[in-house]
């Protein structure tokens, strides 16, 4: 863990660019709920915690880098957000059951953590998922298939909850208009 969090570390403390939300969450924030708790799940620079706070939810954000948490506090503290950030390993440390209204995880993928992240929703609680697949147009994302998705493994990892939206058009088609390279889903507890 400890090399692994310095390496994220290191690209984080290098790393000039904005905190962005995952287009998941941008293009069906519509699904959110009015109101409860968030938690943006290996969140990075905290892009979708921002926008879930932003929202109104109390949020908490997750990730192995201190030198990410500790930004996405600052900028938390300077919005007058609430949304705290904590150093977690989230494989280690899954979120506990029934506790989140909505999780967010975008370009991290963790197999073992499926049920556990179903499981930390409370019965219409919505989980917005975005990450890298194998069947590829560019060369985005990482190459080790261990981080990247299988046709439709998204839909098979989640298929306890009720699916509001799924998208993956892999390279079929133009492949230089679409949703490349990634795989979205946005699913629903419903008891």
């Amino acid at each position: 863990m400890v090399v692994c969090r310095e390496q994220w570390n290191v690209r984080y403390r290098e790393c000039r660019e904005r905190p962005v939300p995952a287009r998941v969450l941008v293009e069906n924030r519509h699904l959110l709920p009015r109101e409860g708790l968030g938690l943006d799940l290996a969140c990075g620079l905290g892009g979708n915690a921002l926008l879930l706070a932003e929202h109104g939810l109390e949020t908490q954000a997750w990730d192995i880098s201190d030198v990410a948490v500790h930004q996405v506090n600052a900028v938390s503290r300077q919005r007058l957000l609430p949304l705290i950030a904590e150093v977690r390993d989230v494989i280690r440390f899954p979120p506990l059951k029934d506790y989140f209204d909505c999780v967010v995880v975008s370009r991290f993928l963790c197999r073992e953590l499926a049920t556990p992240i179903i499981e930390s929703l409370r019965p219409g609680g919505i989980l917005f998922y975005q990450t890298f697949t194998r069947e590829k147009q560019g060369g985005v994302g990482p190459s080790n298939p261990e981080w990247l998705l299988g046709t439709n493994e998204l839909l098979f990892l989640f298929s306890a909850l009720r699916i509001l939206v799924y998208r993956e058009e892999g390279t079929v088609g133009d492949g230089w208009v679409g949703w490349r390279d990634e795989a979205l889903l946005v699913g629903m507890k419903v008891n």
